[in-house]
Order: structure tokens, then C-alpha cells, then sequence
């Protein structure tokens, strides 16, 4: 074994313990690390200012540095999140279900901590306190495996949690960073039989490939979003332009942003017009030529206008940018279509006033998170009431969308007899 063999046994050993605690105590270990984070936000946004800098020497693009920044305020939302975690059931020994066989043994289905999990994430230094505060809860221990870019800010948190767990009675050992830097270190983690349980991948589409395609333990794939937003031709238009404007540029580095606009022919000449003019210099359109066509019909476009012709290579890429698709459809289930095609299964929406079309849209694509006239932002553990994430599944077998505690709990049967045994 490599240069983990130390982290992987001592999380190993951790995890056999913290299984073991009880709500109260894991609550007071956790709200003790909410006091350690904030008590030493100076030095955490010091080391992310580094981090920052970094990143913006070496080039990256802005939509992607603010995935990378943090401040006070997010910084609060981080510590709201472990806050709304504690506030949570313990999700620890819940029964799910319990029956009586005819022979009289007594089944139980209970809930068990997963084991020890391990992250593989890029940039967002808060995915390394979510991540924490979830396999805490939820009595799992977890290595957190950030990437360069974000390693000061990482190495900032996670000595302020390990601070707050020793301070509040709780398990240092529990958390670990896997912070050399090396690319060794994911094939390692990859690797560990026996001491890794499951291992997430956060990020972007090669970073969850090579993950998927090389991993040696179970993988709960976390999936790129190449999110759509489809203009049905019952839709309210000054609602339509608002909530497209929000879902492309409140956050475009987000995996759960829109990239692609599918709009029915019938709404093209009211929609187009005002949402060109709302995102006039502030995301380049790339249309087919209906769209363009429409577009380009009203006087007066803004200066900062900025059209290109939309390509095949377009429908499929997740931007993560300030770049907008949009295409033409004929029929709602022609926009369907495209959305099984290019789509990743992560959020899609419907924008109509037609209680058939959204029956039809929710029935037919298929993704984790389908929306009605919603904004596809709102794909967030923490907008969806888990105070934290560890991430958006879309893969259809043991947890889909946002992740919160279950994801990290399994299924153990109890069984009470008094004596039985099989004929």
C-alpha cells in the first residue's frame, strides 16, 4: 500500500468507534467544529485568498473562481449548513421496515452507517465541510481528496474541523486530507479494498470517467450537468425570461446552471426578443437560425449583443461559462428527445402553463430533478432542506439528486428468533 496506508487504517479504526456514538454526542462534536470555523475564518479566507490568487495567475476562468472563493458570507452558509445537519434526525438505527414470518422469526430492516467514504471533488473548499458534516451525522468516516486548486483553503478547514471534533468530544480521526498533490493519490484511494467503503466524485466529466472507469470500489457517481430549460408555447414569457436569466447566470460554474434553452417555434417571436435584450452583454447566445432569425426581427438590439451560430458540439457540452444554446423545437416531445439525447441526467425544466405538457415532461425525461417552472439552480442539497451535499447523483441505484445523510447509511437486517430452525 502507498503513501495513504497510514489515513486509510486510522479512518478504518475511527469509523468502528464513531459507528457507535449516539445523536447527542455526534451533535456536540459537530457544533463544536462550527465554533472551530468560525473562531478561524481569518486564517481560513487568508489561505482561499492564496488559493485565489493562484488560480487567476494560472488562467482559470472567473466562472470558475468563484466556485473557488470564499468570503464571510459563504463562510456563514457553510456553518448554516453543519447547523441544519445537528438539527437533523440521526439517520443511525432508524427501523424501516419490520415483519412476522409464519415461523415466528421477527425481521428488522435498520439503518447502518456506510463505513469510510472517500471524496474525490475540484475547487468548492465548502464541498470539504459539507462532505465532513454528512458522513459525521450519518457515522461514517470520510477522506477528503480536494484538488490543487484548493488545497491552502482545504488544508484551512479541515485543521479548524480536527480542532472543533477534539474540543467537542469527537473523533479527529474521522477526517482526513489527502493534501500531497499528488495524482498518485487518487489511484490509491481508487485502490483501497477493505479500507475505502465508497468513493464520490465531484467535478468535471474526466475527473468522473476516470474514477468510474478505474475504480476498484463502489462508486456513487456524481454526474456533469448539461441542464435544459424548454419554453413550452403556453409559457408565461416575462416569467420565462426571468427564471432563464437566473438559471444561467446566477451561478454559471454550477453544475446544475442551464446550458441549453429549447424553445417551442410557437414562442420564439415573444421570447426571444426580451431574453436577448436580458442577456445582452452578459452571456453569448449561440443559436440555430430560427432563433437568430427571430432575434435579429427587432430594432434597436442592445450593442453588447453577442450572437454566434449554434453547432452539434453545442447541445452536448456543459459550459460552466457565461454561454447560452438555444435551438428551435416543433413539438414538446421533440424537445424530450433532445434532452434523453445530450442530456446527463442531472436537472431539467419545463416552463408552461399546460397541466398536459408538464404531465408528459415529468413522465418522459429522465433525470434526477425535473422541474415546472422553477429555475434549475434550486438542484442543492442545501436548497432542498439537507443543510449540505455531498454532491448531485445521477446515476438510479442507491441514491439520486442531492445527497444528504442516507446516502451514507445501508440496510442491515435483524433477526429475532426463539429457537427456529430450518426444515
Amino acid at each position: 500500500m502507498g503513501s495513504l496506508a497510514l489515513i486509510f487504517r486510522s479512518l478504518k479504526v475511527a469509523q468502528t468507534v464513531l459507528a457507535l456514538q449516539n445523536r447527542r454526542q455526534k451533535d456536540a462534536a459537530l457544533a463544536a467544529v462550527v465554533t472551530a470555523i468560525d473562531a478561524n475564518r481569518v486564517d481560513i479566507l487568508a489561505a482561499n485568498t492564496v488559493d485565489v490568487n493562484n488560480a487567476r495567475d494560472g488562467g482559470m476562468k472567473e466562472a470558475l473562481v468563484d466556485r473557488l472563493l470564499l468570503t464571510d458570507a459563504r463562510i456563514d452558509a457553510i456553518l448554516e449548513g453543519i447547523e441544519t445537519v445537528i438539527r437533523q434526525p440521526d439517520p443511525i438505527g432508524k427501523v424501516k421496515a419490520g415483519w412476522t414470518l409464519p415461523n415466528g422469526l421477527f425481521i428488522e430492516q435498520t439503518t447502518v452507517p456506510l463505513g469510510v467514504a472517500a471524496i474525490i471533488y475540484e475547487s468548492r473548499p465548502n464541498v470539504t465541510a459539507d462532505a465532513f458534516s454528512i458522513a459525521y451525522k450519518a457515522g461514517c468516516a470520510i477522506l477528503l481528496r480536494g484538488s490543487s486548486a484548493a488545497l491552502e483553503s482545504n488544508r484551512a478547514l479541515v485543521k479548524a474541523i480536527r480542532q472543533g471534533l477534539a474540543k467537542g468530544g469527537g473523533l479527529p480521526d474521522a477526517v482526513a486530507l489527502a493534501d500531497s498533490g499528488s495524482h498518485d493519490e487518487v489511484d490509491e484511494i481508487l485502490s483501497a479494498r477493505g479500507f475505502i467503503d465508497v468513493v464520490l466524485p465531484r467535478g468535471g466529466k474526466k475527473l468522473i470517467q476516470h474514477v468510474v472507469n478505474n475504480a476498484r470500489v463502489p462508486v456513487i457517481e456524481t454526474g456533469e450537468g448539461n441542464c435544459h430549460i424548454y419554453v413550452d408555447s403556453s409559457a408565461d414569457i416575462s416569467n420565462a425570461v426571468e427564471i432563464i436569466v437566473n438559471a444561467k447566470l446566477q451561478k454559471p460554474g454550477a453544475c446544475n446552471s442551464v446550458e441549453t434553452i429549447l424553445v417551442h417555434r410557437d414562442a420564439l417571436a415573444a421570447l426571444m426578443p426580451p431574453l436577448a435584450t436580458a442577456l445582452a452583454g452578459k452571456a453569448e447566445l449561440r443559436c440555430d437560425a430560427p432563433v437568430k432569425a427571430a432575434i435579429v426581427a427587432k430594432d434597436n438590439l442592445p450593442a453588447a449583443l453577442v450572437l454566434k451560430d449554434a453547432v452539434e458540439e453545442d447541445w452536448e457540452t456543459e459550459f460552466l461559462d457565461y454561454i447560452l444554446a438555444i435551438k428551435t423545437v416543433e413539438t414538446i416531445g421533440e424537445a424530450i428527445e433532445h434532452i434523453n439525447k445530450y442530456g446527463t441526467r442531472h436537472s431539467e425544466a419545463i416552463l408552461t402553463n399546460d397541466t398536459a405538457a408538464q404531465a408528459e415532461f415529468r413522465q418522459r425525461v429522465d433525470a434526477a430533478c425535473v422541474y415546472t417552472n422553477a429555475s434549475t439552480r434550486f438542484t442543492d442539497g442545501g436548497e432542498f432542506g439537507f443543510g449540505a451535499e455531498l454532491g448531485i447523483s445521477t446515476q438510479k441505484f442507491h441514491a439520486r439528486g442531492p445527497m444528504g445523510l442516507e446516502a451514507l447509511t445501508t440496510i442491515k437486517y435483524l433477526i429475532s428468533g426463539s429457537g427456529q430452525t430450518r426444515k
